[in-house]
């Protein structure tokens, strides 16, 4: 495990207070959502990986073949990879509280980090996530918040695909909240205000930690 495995970006707040991981999409990099993670978590310390694959030199969490098409290998590596880089930095910051917001390939890897590792974030915000297989999740989602975002007319996450990600995590023990909108891939006001609610309302502490 290693705080540094990731090229990163952190925006720190007082130690102890809750950490906000924040994995961003295709082609972006780590300053793409570390001010929306301060803007919905205010008090958190803010940590931001940059993906450490390139996609034509768009930088990517894992591999894939093709759009929709995972290399699964490379996938289990990453996983690994990044829950150790979150173990890391959770084991030197100790804080109140782990949560995560990832958004289109950031969400996939947010969401297969919480299948392999099920205690390691209370909550996690997956906005626009791809899951074109069945989780195998290594424990129980008990007492674990989780927000998923998607657009109907999504070109790139096919509705059917967002259900059945809900029905996997909702049958593995999650609280889940799914919010749709009637676009495509992009992030709209009514899936940030859903974000809001959910690490506004989300316990930050200890009572939380004993449901996993």
């Amino acid at each position: 495990m290693s705080k540094d495995a990731y090229i990163h970006q952190v925006l720190p707040d007082a130690p102890g207070s809750p950490l906000l991981f924040v994995f961003h999409g295709t082609g972006a990099d780590e300053n793409q959502l570390l001010s929306f993670g301060r803007e919905l978590l205010p008090s958190a310390t803010i940590i931001s990986p940059r993906g450490d694959v390139s996609e034509h030199g768009a930088a990517r969490f894992f591999r894939r073949t093709g759009e929709g098409v995972y290399d699964m290998d490379d996938l289990a590596r990453a996983t690994a990879k990044m829950a150790g880089f979150v173990k890391a930095h959770v084991e030197a910051e100790k804080p109140s509280a782990v949560f995560g917001l990832g958004y289109s390939n950031g969400a996939n890897i947010l969401a297969s980090v919480v299948f392999a590792e099920p205690d390691l974030f209370e909550v996690a915000a997956l906005m626009h996530p791809l899951i074109p297989f069945e989780p195998e999740v290594q424990g129980s989602l008990a007492g674990r918040h989780i927000l998923i975002t998607a657009g109907r007319r999504d070109p790139i996450c096919p509705p059917n695909l967002t259900a059945r990600l809900e029905a996997y995590l909702r049958a593995d023990g999650a609280d889940v909240t799914v919010e749709w909108h009637d676009g495509g891939h992009e992030v709209r006001p009514n899936e940030i205000e859903a974000a809001r609610r959910l690490f506004a309302l989300a316990p930050a502490g200890e009572g939380d930690k004993n449901n996993g």
